[in-house]
């Protein structure tokens, strides 16, 4: 059996678990914008530089992993190109959807139409074609899996809610949505967990570091570790913002990613611990999340005009006798 198809089947269940030896699936999870392409496409590149062969594969229906690897060019999507080839009568190859650069093999699953069906479903349908293509007969080093943080549904939910990979690293900042989403995802883990799954959580990539803390308080209180820490700096946006490839061996920033790579490879699958609401909450100043305020109960009167409120009853009320 190959390594990728045996991949998800392994003891995840302590956080002193050896390193993997096989082929290791791991998806990235995230809020929009928090920077899980940015990160995955320097991570890859790195890993390519150290030998590795890594597999990119973008899940997001924006389908926008790959453009910073390709340099700034759109990836043919897999659901796009099968219903093309579907219309033509002719079969999807592995040439159609996937591409190369500099070692890093790549490719975007894509998604429906705005408005014109739904990003998790096809999420879904697109493994259904990644196995068409023989996914689980390739031999990667790494395949490396970009999701939307949006695990209540079903269709992002996928690698975690049917051992799809092995772990999951979540990539945050010190802002309370992000966090939240990792949150999301730590309580989506242990969930499945409880189900009989096997899926740990690596740890954390924390993106647009301007040294308040709250990730790295995040991270302490999950009890998942900080795999890379990536400064708010201004010439990562600006080379990012021209899809520039930062992850490079000798590089200013190289050592950010090298460093990452090793983390990533060597990070055991463990168990986080989700936050409650509160505790969320209490990783931020009240004036930034506005505890201060009190929950008023609404009222009746303010829902409705007074002249509603005065709507004859059709109850019949008899005289006493």
């Amino acid at each position: 059996m190959s390594p990728v198809a045996t991949a998800a089947r392994i003891d995840t269940d302590a956080s002193s678990a050896p390193a993997i030896k096989q082929t290791q699936i791991i998806a990235i999870y995230g809020k929009g914008g928090i920077g899980k392409s940015f990160t995955l496409a320097n991570l890859s590149y790195m890993m390519a530089q150290q030998g590795k062969k890594v597999l990119l594969i973008g899940c997001d229906p924006k389908s926008d992993t790959t453009t910073l690897l390709f340099g700034g060019r759109a990836c043919p999507t897999i659901l796009g190109t099968s219903s093309e080839k579907k219309r033509a009568g002719e079969k999807v190859m592995i040439g159609d959807v996937c591409f190369k650069r500099d070692g890093v093999f790549a490719m975007e699953l894509g998604g429906p139409e705005v408005g014109r069906g739904c990003g998790g479903r096809g999420i879904i349908h697109g493994f259904e074609l990644l196995e068409g293509l023989g996914f689980h007969d390739w031999d990667f080093d790494y395949v490396l899996l970009d999701f939307l943080g949006d695990v209540v549904c079903g269709g992002f939910g996928l690698p975690i809610a049917r051992d799809l990979c092995q772990k999951v690293i979540v990539v945050g900042s010190n802002d309370l949505q992000s966090l939240y989403v990792a949150n999301n995802v730590c309580s989506a883990v242990e969930y499945f967990r409880g189900l009989g799954g096997n899926v740990g959580v690596a740890g954390m990539v924390i993106n647009k570091d301007d040294g308040t803390g709250e990730a790295q308080a995040f991270a302490e209180a999950v009890q998942i570790p900080v795999l890379a820490t990536i400064p708010a700096h201004d010439d990562i946006r600006r080379k990012s913002a021209n899809y520039e490839i930062i992850g490079r061996p000798g590089d200013r920033w190289g050592s950010i990613f090298a460093d990452l790579a090793t983390n990533v490879g060597e990070a055991p699958p463990i168990h986080p611990k989700p936050l409650d609401q509160d505790a969320l909450l209490g990783l931020f100043t009240g004036d930034v999340v506005g505890r201060h305020v009190t929950l008023e109960p609404a009222l009746a009167e303010d829902m409705c005009s007074a002249e509603a409120l005065r709507k004859p009853s059709l109850e019949v009320i008899y005289d006493d006798v």
